[in-house]
């Protein structure tokens, strides 16, 4: 009758601590106590029944009572969690929930023994003072984890639902839980890895939330052209590149200082400057990296706020790489890779129009084909 009374009390009020105080599981846990209490309190109106037998029996009541008493608690602090983990709150409190059930426990039991044995529980606690050094050794993994969960969650290292990378213990993906002892990570391949809660205070890892935040992800890959392509493009070239849209306002401007420059050089050198070498001219490789500048200003999937740069690397025995930093417009991953795939399939198509090849190393049906003298572009090199 009272569980009935206080679920429609609680339907009427439809408050959020209402729903956790009068939760289903805490008040069946409550209603638990009531013949404990009862025994506890009416064992002394029982005519005729020995005091040693009374007193045994209201022990008996009072420990079922303090053990009733603490499973409430826990189901409070459950009810508790559940509501937390309903309002899709970005810190998880699961930690706490947990440690609060072990003290709970810890102090009901010390209170349970001490009403068993008739004395009062102050003997007791004051008893594991003198075991402290061993109750610091067999509980030092829960000392530390939750240490470490109250540093995670108040500097806002980690929540539910971040991607973090721990290579040491073979971590990449999703955390899925929260908890005292460990945290659980979901994998990308759909495996679990469960990490100790201390680990992630005293180790590195890497937590991708930053990235999923900012709605851009980075794209950074290098093109490798090969070295004997880079070359100075003659004035039909300009004009043929002049002709591509994204190329135009470039070439506009740059051919203008080009010319402004060489005219200086002519007054100053005189007859040298018809030598080629100390005319300022344009390169093929200087010119791509201007496309692919425009070409990642003007692709919709790249985010515009953020950095944005193409340049070119140090030269190596693989050729001249060419760098493309930027970021991509989302951050979900199958949509990221197919926009950065399409970039340099783009890329890799237009080389060509600038007289520019990519490296590859020659295999060995390359070079087998060079030996026998065919037309093959290794052979004619």
């Amino acid at each position: 009758m009272l569980l009935q009374v206080f679920r429609r009390w609680r339907a009427a009020l439809q408050t959020p601590w209402s729903a956790v105080l009068l939760h289903d599981q805490v008040l069946r846990r409550l209603a638990q106590t009531v013949p404990s209490l009862v025994v506890q309190i009416g064992i002394a109106a029982v005519p005729h029944l020995p005091a040693a037998a009374g007193t045994v029996v209201r022990n008996v009541a009072v420990a079922l009572t303090v053990l009733h008493g603490v499973r409430v608690l826990m189901a409070l602090l459950d009810a508790l969690h559940e509501a937390h983990a309903a309002s899709a709150r970005p810190r998880s409190i699961k930690s706490y929930v947990q440690l609060g059930k072990l003290v709970l426990m810890m102090l009901g039991t010390v209170v349970i023994v001490a009403a068993l044995i008739d004395r009062s529980p102050l003997i007791l606690l004051s008893g594991l003072g003198a075991m402290s050094a061993v109750l610091m050794l067999v509980f030092k993994d829960t000392i530390l984890s939750f240490t470490a969960g109250v540093h995670l969650a108040s500097n806002d290292m980690l929540r539910v639902g971040d991607w973090i990378e721990m290579p040491q213990v073979g971590a990449d993906g999703d955390v899925v839980d929260i908890a005292l002892h460990t945290v659980k990570v979901q994998n990308w391949d759909k495996t679990i890895t469960s990490i100790p809660t201390w680990r992630l205070m005293s180790e590195s890892y890497r937590n991708w939330r930053g990235m999923s935040e900012s709605g851009g992800r980075r794209i950074k890959r290098v093109l490798r052209l090969d070295t004997a392509s880079v070359r100075f493009l003659d004035d039909s070239e300009v004009r043929r590149l002049a002709r591509i849209a994204l190329l135009a306002p470039y070439l506009e401007g740059k051919q203008r200082e080009v010319l402004d420059t060489n005219a200086a050089l002519r007054t100053r050198l005189g007859e040298q400057a018809a030598e080629p070498a100390n005319l300022r001219r344009l390169t093929n490789l200087g010119t791509f990296r201007a496309y692919v500048q425009a070409y990642l200003h003007a692709h919709p999937g790249i985010h515009q706020g953020m950095t944005l740069m193409v340049r070119t690397l140090e030269p190596t025995s693989e050729g001249v790489p060419l760098e493309l930093y930027c970021f991509t417009a989302t951050t979900a991953w199958v949509r990221y890779e197919g926009i950065q795939g399409d970039i340099f399939d783009h890329l890799l198509a237009i080389l060509p129009e600038f007289g520019l090849r990519p490296y590859q190393s020659p295999s060995g049906s390359d070079i087998r084909l060079g030996l026998q003298g065919r037309a093959h572009p290794l052979a004619q090199a």
